[in-house]
């Protein structure tokens, strides 16, 4: 793959989009996992934190904690396409994400459910300051982001 053209601006608008979200972590973790249920209901299963519970857990960290890391992580990838132009993960954490994406049984179709999650807690929580530009740039990272993830999956799979 080579260089990917990632601008200043989408870099941007990715940094201040974050910003603006990590001011309310639990409600936007909450929506986050909602509307991944939402989309696709069967991927409760996935979650050792949410298979046992009829609805998403309020106030649970682990839900906190993967929310954020999703945000966090798309976020660092905007940051890296810009500066690096690819994905510079390290490769024992790309290797625990691969191996936990595998062992939990994620396959590709989930990271679209994820992705489309993503964009509509954007939604929520950016209001009149989400726009298409603001997706582009989320959609772009993220993107990459899961690819190096699958990647990683594909490498580990026997």
């Amino acid at each position: 793959m080579g260089e990917i053209g990632f601008t200043e601006k989408q870099e941007a608008l990715v940094k201040e989009s974050w910003e603006i979200l990590k001011q309310d972590i639990p409600k936007y973790s909450l929506h986050f996992f909602s509307q991944i249920l939402e989309i696709a209901p069967a991927a409760k299963g996935l979650f050792s934190f949410l298979r046992d519970s009829e609805e998403v857990p309020h106030n649970n960290p682990k839900l906190k904690a993967h929310a954020v890391k999703v945000f966090k992580m798309t976020c660092e990838t905007a940051i890296q396409l810009r500066e690096k132009g690819k994905v510079v993960v390290a490769d024992t954490t790309l290797q625990y994400l691969g191996s936990i994406h595998l062992k939990s049984g994620v396959i590709d179709p989930h990271f679209e459910v994820v992705k489309e999650a993503l964009v509509r807690t954007l939604k929520e929580g950016l209001g009149e300051k989400y726009n298409e530009e603001v997706e582009g740039a989320w959609s772009q990272a993220y993107d990459h982001l899961a690819l190096a993830i699958k990647a990683e999956m594909k490498q580990q799979d026997p």
